[in-house]
């Protein structure tokens, strides 16, 4: 993939990524507190297909919010 400038738009086929750069992985989950994939999507991201890209990208809030929540429930008071 090309790099480009900030703001610059993205080629047509270009790979979508939730990747938001702040990567750590819940222990308990297996899934990054960042964008919500498992390591095992994060690693084969570039192989999916776009479809399954694109659904792994529509469970992900729901995800994140999920373990953000187990995380907060979890911490001690």
């Amino acid at each position: 993939m090309t790099l480009r400038p900030p703001g610059q738009t993205p080629d047509a086929d270009a790979i979508a990524t939730p990747c938001v750069k702040l990567c750590a992985i819940e222990p308990l989950s297996g899934l990054c507190l960042g964008c919500g994939r498992s390591l095992r999507e994060i690693g084969a991201w570039m192989s999916y297909s776009p479809a399954t890209r694109a659904d792994i990208m529509a469970a992900l809030p729901q995800r994140l919010a999920r373990v953000k929540a187990e995380v907060r429930d979890s911490a001690p008071d």
